[in-house]
This record gives C-alpha cells, structure tokens and sequence, in this order.
C-alpha cells in the first residue's frame, strides 16, 4: 500500500473508520475523518480552533450548533444515490453535533478557522449542480461549500460523480503553489466509494520531476492524500466512482494548473 492511500478499519467506539489530521498527513491544513453512527449515537465537534463541515452522507441526523439547528434531516439512504446531501458548517470556537437517527454515515471535514464566520445548515438547496468535462471526461459535481460562497474561512468541500469507464480529474492538474492568479496551494483528500462496492478505480498522484509519483488501486472507503502534485482518476468499465473532495490552504480559492502536455484536451 501506498503511503498516500489510506484504507478504512472498523468502526472504533465513535464509530470512526477513516481519520487524517495535520499530524497524521505531515501537512498544514485538511483535516478529514468518517463515522458509521448507530442510531442515538453522536458526533461533537471537538474545541479544537478549525473550522468543520459535517456532511450527512447517508441516513438521517439532527445538526445543531447553537441556535442553528435541523431535525431528521438526510435524504438519502445510500451514498450511490444521486441525491444532494444536507451538511452542517460550525466555525472555530463553535460548538455542533450531529446525533444519528437510525444508522447513519457522516463525514467531517476540517481546516483552520478564523474571522466573523456563523454557524449554518447547509441544505441540499444550498449545494449547487453542474456537469463538467464531456464524453469519457463527464463528470457530475455537487458544490457543498465552494469557494463562490463566503461561508468559511479556509473549507472547501465538494462531491463528484464519475461515471462507469470515465475519467474525472482530468486533465491532470494541480493546486500546490501559491501563485495567484495561476494556481492556488491547496491540500486535498479524496474518499472515495465504488459502485457496486466490489468494484474499483484508479489514481495517480505525481510531480512534475517525478519525485512524487504513486498510482492506486481505489476500493470503496479509501482515502488519497494529495500533498501536492497532479492527481487524475479514473474508475472502471460497469461501475461508478465517488468522491468527496476536501481541500485547505492559505487562501480559500481554488485555482488550478493543467499539465502542460495534457492541455491540449481543454481545447
């Protein structure tokens, strides 16, 4: 196994399978985790200083944080359903939670927080939909917290659909310099799900002098760390690729450079 790729354990007492911090990835900013939440069961956002964005991935919760709150919220009771999740943005020195109703699936999402930010459910009305790329390059993207809002301080946060055989990621770009207006540094996870669940996908993460260069085999609840470099995917004929992007860095835009070699397909 790669060290950038991260496969799922099972559920400790939280309920926790996946878990990257600052600490764990040698890197600044993106902080990710996921849990499978019994019914009752609840996830509180730790007085940490960051930022966190809770997305209800399947199932149904209650989100609170102070006096923003929804109540048996989530609309879908599978992540391979094409449907808008609801989420929960809390900001630093916030509290949240989100307690479970019936089992339930959430990922949390982090970053440094900072600045006049407030609490806020994010409903599926809130997530913006698009279609990016065309024929084998399709892919479909629900905005949770894109940087045309400003909701947050450092958070990024968006989900992609890939269909069956298709490329996604692509052209291979990357977000590692600090280099407006050409590119923006960002860090960036990927969970990715595979569906039907016995399938897989690929991806490759890879610098310009090659000195970062590793491809994976993705399994359904795995995560890729993207420290830096270019970072394509691409999942395989009769299934269908999921991800949910989380993304951090000095500044809360997310501006990319396409591989030169690769450009040429933009065109």
């Amino acid at each position: 196994m790669g060290k950038l790729l991260q496969r799922p354990l099972p559920p400790d007492a939280s309920g926790c399978v996946q878990k990257v911090s600052p600490e764990s990835a040698g890197w600044t900013y993106v902080g990710f985790e996921y849990y499978k939440l019994a019914d009752g069961q609840s996830f509180s956002v730790p007085d940490d200083g960051r930022e966190h964005c809770l997305v209800v991935m399947a199932g149904k919760g209650d989100l609170v944080s102070g006096d923003v709150q929804a109540t048996a919220v989530g609309d879908r009771q599978s992540v391979a359903e094409h449907i808008k999740p609801w989420s929960l943005y809390v900001p630093a020195g916030a509290e949240g939670q989100v307690t479970a109703r019936g089992d339930l699936e959430l990922a949390v999402c982090s970053a440094p927080g900072g600045g006049d930010y407030a609490a806020r459910v994010i409903s599926p009305d809130d997530v913006a939909y698009s279609v990016r790329g065309s024929g084998t390059n399709t892919r479909y993207v629900y905005d949770i917290l894109p940087d045309s809002v400003d909701w947050a301080h450092s958070l990024l946060v968006v989900e992609v659909r890939t269909p069956s055989g298709n490329w996604s990621s692509y052209p291979p770009h990357r977000h590692d310099e600090d280099d407006m207006p050409r590119q923006s540094q960002l860090e960036e996870t990927y969970y990715h799900r595979v569906f039907p669940e016995q399938g897989f996908a690929m991806q490759r993460v890879y610098t310009d002098d090659y000195s970062l260069d590793e491809t994976m085999a993705i399994s359904s609840g795995d995560v890729v760390l993207v420290p830096r470099g270019y970072h394509p995917y691409g999942v395989a004929h009769g299934y269908e690729g999921y991800y949910l992007n989380v993304m951090a860095g000095p500044r809360r835009v997310w501006k990319f450079y396409n591989h030169p070699d690769h450009e040429w397909l933009m065109k």
